[in-house]
């Protein structure tokens, strides 16, 4: 476990040793937050640069540290003379405030391990810009292994350096004495800055014009970092000990070579034998080959070479270097003014960023946004200045990477996108707007953009408005949805319905017109169009515009109106309008012509409806009819549809009691266990159900045979009493008969005799029933005869049910097995399809049951030719065609009802009770 603990212990403590150290117990860390280690600088590179933070304002600082580990090499004496040094430095740069001079944020403090001080912001040295990495963090940076110093910012780098010199020597009165890359500084705006005085020297009669330096002796026993740079030294300074203003003059021209010949001085120095090499250097300098200079520009070359001239006298002063033509480059020159602002006033301030627009772009990118662009946004404090620098700072967004604009610029522009005063600053942003919304992280355009907007809608200005409507659709797409449908489109509807120009809420019209195709179709149909029919000015220009966005809306791909809209709100609103008296011909053309286009397309789309709504209807019904089919043929009657059609028609069309009302109910009775679980008996019987149906099918359908007349005799019959013994016989074999398995049922019937001066015999009966069992499907009475006079015989008889109930009848009971002549009746049937004779109706004089009725036919075996002659009767009925019979009643068709073999005691039976019904008829007629 301890060694557990060691082993991290080492490892903490290697990984901050790098870092914080040294400064640990400085007293700088009590206010200031010490970051990681970025850059070296000062005599002998000797100062390690870190970035940091003061902890009450989070200002951003860097912390110089010099760690004393360095110098425990040296003996005591020697280290007190470099702390000494170092702290003298220190001190004279804390002392002095120029913008050239690097500004101190927290004056030099001392501790244990290291002494420490803090300064603005450091990128690095001009010694690590040009190569030079001692004391520098492992890995070296790559922002530091990358740089490369641009024209502008090496012209301007000297000019500051220039004007730093001129300060101290014009206005402090003071040689730097160790000018050299490693004690010139960028700050984190890449201005250069001049720092290590350890060396500086200042004059001993600061009051006389003439100010007097006094330089120690070079002692080469002294420790370097007691010694000023040698290779950057004049040559006097060495020679002779004496210095003044010129000797930094010739550090300069040194400064200038190594800027421009990748931080090489002019001459190596042997520290060894500094005199030697001094005396060497001397010769060279007098005769100066133009190969040394060769890498410096050639409209500063000349005064480079005056620089290192070894006649002081011949070297040009700091305030003349600064107004030399190599300096007037416009990049410098518009730096060199963004360092004096301070000193003007707004009209020379509005005057030059009206021109800079056409200055940055011949500026390095670094350059803008490092150097201008900070100077830029302070001016943001001022109000009246905010007009003319946005549109640069706007600019410079332009160029920036997203990640660079919401790091360096959004966080300066927030507060001025709350502004309303004064109104140009509105109008700047709506012409860049493309750019913040493309920029603008999507929560700060909800928050700060947007409301922009919405504030330049609602703005009293006309001409704000005006180009607000102008604008939006330029960036449209880049609004979001949700803030386009609840917050934009509302403001731009109530511009058009509030203000009192023309202009205005024709561009409202223009503007929704083009941003119709971002918006959704129900939300254009629901919330745009019923719009339009609010506006209430009907000037043709307003006309149109309403027409326009009518038409985007009806032609788009995306929207288009339905035809239910179009018939019943557009066109009609369209219609209105185009007949006002302010629109010419062309524009009424135009109205026409779009009204046109949608009543066509009204008209084509519902008739495509309508026809595929047909389609779908005829298919239905072929569904429907072939179910209905299949059901029949699952039924034990196997009629055709066609045929239950008829039999509606003639028992009473579309009354319920019909053979489609009452029988659809047993026969979707019959068929449904098929659609259920079945038990085994009832499986049985609808197996022989649908054997039998298959029987009756593939039988042969019965036609119709010519019936020889029956012989006729010269003996005159009672017909009456002939047919009332027919229909007697009949109504008894429907009593004998049993209940029949055919489930179907008709409505009532009732038959349709004539009553006639012939017929007065029969006409005076009651209602007599029509002779079929009830289960047959008739009713009861269905075929009865209506008596003309009802109290001709006291009131009339009573309707029979079942069993005709006659009092009594006078004919002879023998008449009714004798062929009776039926032929005077002829004439008082229809004359409709006149087939068959009564008398051929008439019984045949042959022995048997059969023949007792044309009726029992059906219910014999093998009685076709009765059957047929039935079928071929004319009976005159109320409400029911001629020729009922076999073909119109599928009652009378062999197929719908079971064929049991011939009974001789069934048709005994009938005979005694026809016999019995002979007897009542003679009681009633006397």
């Amino acid at each position: 476990m301890e060694s557990m603990l060691n082993k991290l212990k080492s490892t903490v403590t290697k990984v901050t040793a790098d870092v914080t150290s040294a400064v640990m117990g400085n007293p700088v860390t009590r206010e200031f937050e010490v970051g990681r280690h970025i850059a070296s600088g000062g005599p002998g590179m000797c100062w390690r640069i870190y970035n940091g933070t003061k902890k009450s304002t989070k200002q951003e600082v860097a912390v110089f540290v010099f760690d004393k580990k360095v110098i425990d090499r040296y003996q005591k004496f020697e280290k007190d003379q470099i702390i000494d040094s170092l702290k003298k430095g220190v001190q004279q740069l804390t002392r002095l405030r120029h913008p050239r001079l690097l500004t101190v944020q927290h004056p030099l403090e001392e501790s244990r391990d290291c002494l420490a001080f803090c300064t603005e912001p450091v990128f690095a040295s001009l010694a690590n810009v040009l190569g030079q990495w001692d004391n520098l963090p492992s890995p070296v940076p790559t922002d530091i292994k990358e740089y490369k110093l641009y024209d502008v910012e090496t012209k301007y780098g000297l000019l500051q350096i220039s004007e730093g010199l001129s300060f101290l020597h014009s206005g402090v009165k003071m040689v730097h004495g160790n000018l050299c890359p490693e004690n010139i500084i960028l700050n984190k705006s890449g201005a250069w800055k001049i720092m290590g005085f350890d060396f500086s020297i200042s004059s001993s009669n600061p009051s006389d014009a003439e100010p007097k330096y006094v330089c120690k002796e070079w002692d080469p026993n002294l420790p370097p970092l007691c010694l000023p740079n040698p290779e950057y030294v004049a040559p006097e300074y060495i020679l002779s000990v004496s210095c003044d203003s010129a000797s930094d003059m010739y550090s300069l021209g040194v400064v200038v070579h190594a800027v421009f010949n990748e931080g090489k001085p002019v001459f190596q120095v042997n520290k060894q034998d500094i005199f030697k090499s001094f005396s060497r250097q001397l010769d060279q300098l007098s005769r100066l080959s133009p190969g040394v200079l060769s890498q410096i520009p050639e409209e500063v070359r000349e005064h480079v070479k005056m620089l290192l001239s070894v006649t002081t006298n011949v070297r040009p002063d700091a305030d003349q270097m600064t107004k030399i033509p190599f300096f007037d480059d416009v990049g410098a020159v518009t730096l060199q003014y963004f360092d004096s602002l301070f000193q003007r006033d707004n009209l020379q301030k509005s005057q030059f960023y009206k021109g800079l627009p056409k200055v940055l772009p011949k500026l390095p990118k670094r350059v803008v946004v490092y150097r201008i662009l900070p100077a830029l946004t302070s001016e943001f404090v001022n109000p009246d200045m905010v007009p003319f620098v946005l549109p640069n700072v706007l600019l410079i967004a332009e160029e920036c990477t997203k990640e660079e604009y919401i790091r360096l610029i959004l966080p300066d522009l927030t507060p001025v996108f709350k502004q309303q005063e004064p109104i140009q600053i509105l109008l700047i942003f709506l012409q860049k707007m493309d750019l913040l919304l493309t920029k603008t992280p999507p929560e700060d355009i909800k928050n700060c953009v947007l409301p922009m907007v919405y504030r330049a809608l609602e703005a009293p200005s006309i001409q704000i408005q005006e180009l607000c409507l102008n604008i939006i659709p330029t960036f449209a797409n880049l609004i979001d949805y949700p803030s386009m449908k609840n917050a934009l489109i509302p403001r731009i509807k109530s511009a058009c319905l509030q203000t009192s120009s023309l202009a205005v809420r024709v561009n409202s019209l223009v503007c929704l017109g083009k941003i119709l195709e971002y918006l959704d179709k129900w939300f254009v149909i629901d919330e745009i169009l019923p719009f339009l029919q609010q506006i209430p000015s009907r000037e043709p220009a307003v006309l149109m515009g309403i027409l326009g966005i009518y038409k985007c809306t009806f032609t788009h791909k995306k929207l288009g109106i339905p035809k239910e809209h179009l018939a019943g709100k557009s066109l009609p609103h369209l219609v209105s309008l185009s007949i006002d008296n302010n629109l010419n011909l062309n524009q009424f053309n135009s109205f026409m012509a779009v009204i046109r286009e949608m009543l066509s397309r009204m008209e084509a789309e519902h008739k495509t409806k309508l026809e595929q709504l047909h389609s779908m209807q005829e298919q239905q019904r072929s569904l429907n009819l072939s179910n209905q089919m299949n059901q029949s043929e699952e039924t034990k009657n196997p009629a055709p549809t066609s045929t239950v059609r008829d039999i509606d028609d003639i028992f009473g069309g579309n009354s319920g009691s019909g053979v489609n009302g009452k029988e659809n109910g047993p026969s979707s009775t019959v068929s449904q266990p098929s659609r259920v679980s079945l038990t085994l008996e009832e499986k049985q019987r609808l197996a022989k159900e649908q054997e039998q149906a298959a029987k009756l099918r593939s039988q042969q359908p019965l036609a119709p045979q010519s019936v020889k007349p029956a012989t006729t005799t010269t003996q005159a019959k009672d017909l009456t009493s002939s047919l009332l013994n027919n229909m007697s016989s009949l109504n008894n074999l429907s009593l004998s008969s049993g209940p029949r398995t055919v489930p179907m049922q008709t409505g009532t019937v009732p038959s349709g005799f004539s009553s006639g001066p012939t017929m007065s015999g029969i006409s005076t009966m009651g209602s007599v029933n029509n002779g079929f069992n009830p289960s047959m499907g008739f009713n009861t009475g269905g075929m009865g005869v209506r008596p003309t006079t009802p109290g001709l015989y006291g009131g009339g008889m009573p309707t029979t049910t079942s069993t005709p109930n006659f009092s009594s009848l006078t004919q002879n009971q023998n008449q009714a097995s004798k062929p009776p002549d039926m032929s005077a009746l002829d004439t008082l049937f229809s004359a409709n399809k006149p087939k068959v004779s009564l008398n051929q109706m008439a019984s045949k004089p042959t022995i048997g049951a059969a023949a007792q009725s044309p009726w029992l036919s059906q219910f014999g075996s093998a009685q076709t030719s009765q059957t047929a002659a039935m079928q071929a009767v004319p009976m005159g009925m109320t409400g029911v065609q001629g020729g009922f019979g076999m073909q119109a009643n599928p009652f009378f068709s062999p197929q719908n009802f079971p064929q049991p073999a011939a009974n001789p005691t069934m048709n005994t039976g009938m005979l005694k009770q026809s016999t019995s019904a002979n007897n009542d008829l003679k009681d009633l007629f006397g």
